[in-house]
């Protein structure tokens, strides 16, 4: 059997205002690695957090413009996955003290 698991396919959770509300779904954001396919997500996911993954979106965004000052460059363009857990699991993104 293939070992599709790397701990460096998921980059770092993503925390915005859409992403909070796709929580009460038990939908969790990720940004990962653009080379990595919904297998590898999906394996690592569920190695990480010991967690059941029922489905996975992908996308990858477009690049942004940045301007600082008078000059002009380029956000890098990333990955982003939506991984939709099973019922009764959960992932702590949130340390507590």
């Amino acid at each position: 059997m293939i070992n599709y698991s790397n701990p460096h396919i998921i980059k770092y959770p993503i925390i915005t205002d859409k992403a909070t509300r796709l929580l009460e779904n038990n939908k969790y954001s990720f940004i990962v690695d653009p080379s990595s396919d919904k297998i590898n997500i999906r394996t690592s996911i569920e190695d990480l957090f010991n967690v059941k993954v029922i489905k996975i979106n992908t996308c990858h965004l477009p690049k942004k413009k940045k301007r600082v000052g008078k000059y002009l460059g380029w956000k890098s363009q990333y990955k982003k996955a939506i991984v939709t857990l099973a019922k009764g699991d959960t992932i702590n993104l949130f340390a507590e003290n």
